[in-house]
């Protein structure tokens, strides 16, 4: 382990700084990251840490992946930005790869998860008034009470939760929502005017919530049966967090509109993507959408190397392996505070019945970071690369807390 440069300033002035210069729209746990290597992190007076949280599942690669690094130096030495302008030589072997990888025919790249989501927004949209025949203006895409994908002003829009929305409005038409993991309910919902079905797999923010087995291949045969598109929101669920490359894959189902990020540039810089077939992203014609920064050739040789890692070093195997190990073990802890534990893969949720935010706090000064979600869950999600005697030293701490 290199040695670290402790920092001049502390804690407590970095601290300072933020709150005073900074718009407070986040409330984070009181540590201040200086590097990071593998599943550790490490604050400006050198206190080590766990990262149970793996930057919302960004940085499944692991913290500063040496490979990442490398193709970063490398790249940046050639090009980083050309514009869609002109054609880059990353951009097509990213093409390629995601093909090869997911077997959807197309993708389309940008930066952030939610700029993919109103991509695909737009896409299912625009295929609806061009391939399936509703009336312009009238596309209705059903979406999942206590989802989470993003949040821009189209997106909280369709959100279940109160404080995504106010103060934003007005807000954007044209969204149904339904109970996640209801296929009558999708069923019903569904009119002549639908033109697509989006949902998390698996919803990360609502605190891991697993559908009934099942609901995936319903769902998708409903849509098919309706000629509605089943658009799965993979930017947190994808690239191997719940111990398969696709959440979809559980129930062995293909979307029609596939969104994955986070993940796919390992933490080093937002890259995101839309996938789908060639009567869907088709419907897009030079001037109907576009990104300065998106399919950068920065971020593409991010990508390829970035999805490179998830298969030569066998993390989404990892995450099945070594999710279930760590569930099997929280899954021992008795007290009065937990109501639940669940997950899939190295995506974990301890639900309590009581305000999480202290324990969150505890296991910090445990060292152990993780954060908590809707109040009364605290999500365990490590990078991929954790090993499993991190697993135990991470066990015997959260048990200490807990218990």
């Amino acid at each position: 382990m290199p040695t670290t440069h402790l920092n001049p300033m502390g804690t407590k002035e970095f601290i300072e700084l933020e709150q005073t210069y900074g718009a407070h729209n986040y409330r984070p746990l009181d540590v201040v990251i200086e590097r990071g290597e593998g599943a550790w992190v490490f604050d400006v007076e050198g206190k080590r840490y766990l990262d149970c949280l793996a930057a919302y599942s960004a940085v499944n690669q692991g913290h500063c992946h040496p490979k990442l690094l490398e193709t970063l130096t490398e790249q940046a030495r050639k090009v980083t930005l050309t514009s869609r302008a002109f054609r880059n030589a990353q951009l097509p072997l990213l093409y390629k790869e995601l093909h090869d990888l997911t077997g959807m025919d197309m993708s389309l790249p940008m930066n952030s998860g939610a700029e993919a989501v109103e991509t695909a927004v737009k896409a299912a949209r625009k295929w609806g008034y061009t391939k399936k025949g509703i009336p312009e203006g009238q596309a209705e895409i059903i979406v999942c009470e206590g989802n989470f994908h993003g949040r821009t002003i189209s997106v909280v829009s369709f959100s279940t939760e109160g404080q995504y929305k106010n103060g934003f409005g007005p807000f954007t038409p044209g969204f149904r929502v339904i109970p996640f993991g209801d296929a009558q309910a999708l069923r019903a919902a569904i009119t002549l005017n639908t033109c697509g079905f989006l949902l998390e797999p698996i919803q990360g923010e609502a605190g891991i919530i697993i559908p009934p087995d099942g609901f995936l291949g319903e769902a998708a045969d409903i849509c098919r049966e309706n000629r509605v598109l089943f658009m799965a929101d993979e930017i947190q669920s994808g690239l191997g967090r719940t111990g398969k490359m696709l959440a979809c894959m559980h129930e062995n189902v293909q979307p029609d509109v596939l969104i994955i990020g986070k993940a796919l540039a390992g933490g080093f810089y937002p890259v995101s993507a839309v996938l789908g077939s060639k009567e869907i992203l088709g419907v897009f014609q030079p001037g109907d959408h576009g990104s300065t920064f998106g399919g950068n050739p920065l971020a593409c040789a991010l990508a390829r190397t970035a999805l490179r890692i998830l298969v030569d070093e066998k993390l989404v195997e990892r995450s099945a392996e070594l999710g279930a190990y760590f569930l099997e073990k929280l899954q021992t802890l008795r007290s009065p505070a937990i109501l639940e534990i669940r997950g899939r893969g190295l995506w974990i949720a301890i639900e309590l019945n009581r305000d999480a935010r202290p324990y969150c706090e505890a296991l910090k000064e445990a060292g152990i970071l993780s954060k908590e979600t809707h109040d009364t869950i605290i999500r365990i999600a490590p990078p991929l690369v954790i090993e499993r005697d991190e697993i135990d030293w991470a066990f015997d701490r959260i048990a200490k807390v807990l218990g």
